[in-house]
């Protein structure tokens, strides 16, 4: 096997892993909460367990690693592997949002209600597995795309909007008028003005932090690869390599699509010392593809 394909390989079988493990967390986690009708030292379970933050950011990670799973599988059917920029970018965003939920956990309800409740049972998959498990996901495994720095603001939105829902029920309504009681105690233990002036900076350093551990992890890999492809290809045309892998993939491929490898392609660019543009590179691919029969029915 070429080294291009170990690299995606690798890259596909690890996010399947992932992904597919913590999505089955998630689910545990989840039923654990919705078959427990009644729990003494937690006021909403069964169907009322979706009013936590720590339940909805859970799902939402889970849907989130979900989606990823069928990306992963055909990029070990068709050789390329890459999540789309706007999946990375959700998984950003619900990472924060798990996180978040393991630093309250482990640093606000813990030390108040003790760490063998928050961490058992169900908290055990909420509170920590499935948040250590989508932390390690997205900042280690997955490394498709360098995030902006604008698309960190865009992990204050479940927060803000899970907050404005808290505080009016909690606040506005109040329990005895149907709205919720303050099963967080972030507005009676401590006052109000604290909470909500402290959460939107707090998620926005978190997820700062998983920003720079991503992005790190993905420059990481692209050197890595780099280094992998110019020791394989050393002694090579590039415009060799590329015809031969532009002859095996249209080959193997049923589709009737030619799909232009273009990370691979940049990648072969970046680790040879070939004067060729990229446009060149891509250019050569297509036309390797159309000199085979599917191309041409």
């Amino acid at each position: 096997m070429d080294p291009i394909q170990v690299i995606n390989r690798r890259k596909c079988l690890l996010t399947l892993l992932f992904s597919s493990v913590t999505v089955v967390c998630v689910c545990v986690g989840v039923v654990m909460n919705l078959t427990t009708l009644h729990d003494e030292n937690f006021d909403h379970m069964g169907l009322g367990t979706f009013c936590m933050f720590t339940v909805n950011s859970n799902i939402l990670a889970g849907i989130s690693l979900f989606l990823a799973v069928p990306y992963s599988i055909d990029g070990l059917r068709n050789r390329f592997f890459r999540l789309p920029d706007w999946l990375v970018t959700l998984l950003f965003v619900t990472t924060t949002a798990l996180s978040l939920t393991f630093l309250i956990s482990l640093f606000v309800l813990a030390p108040v209600k003790g760490f063998v409740l928050i961490f058992t049972g169900s908290r055990f998959f909420l509170h920590g597995l499935c948040p250590i498990l989508t932390i390690v996901t997205f900042c280690f495994v997955i490394k498709d795309l360098r995030l902006r720095f604008a698309s960190t603001f865009l992990c204050l939105i479940p927060v803000f909007i899970y907050a404005c829902i808290y505080f009016t029920l909690v606040e506005v309504i109040g329990e005895e008028r149907g709205g919720w009681n303050d099963f967080y105690g972030f507005l009676t233990r401590i006052p109000p003005w604290i909470s909500l002036s402290a959460f939107l900076p707090l998620t926005f350093g978190i997820a700062t932090g998983l920003r720079v551990l991503h992005n790190r992890s993905v420059e990481r890999y692209r050197l890595k690869a780099r280094a992998i492809l110019q020791e394989a290809y050393l002694a090579e045309n590039m415009h060799d390599v590329i015809i031969h892998i532009a002859s095996v993939n249209s080959k193997r491929d049923r589709t009737g699509n030619i799909v232009i490898p273009y990370r691979v392609l940049r990648m072969l660019l970046n680790s040879g010392e070939d004067e060729s543009s990229f446009e060149e590179y891509c250019v050569l691919y297509m036309k390797e593809c159309l000199k085979h029969e599917i191309w041409q029915e």
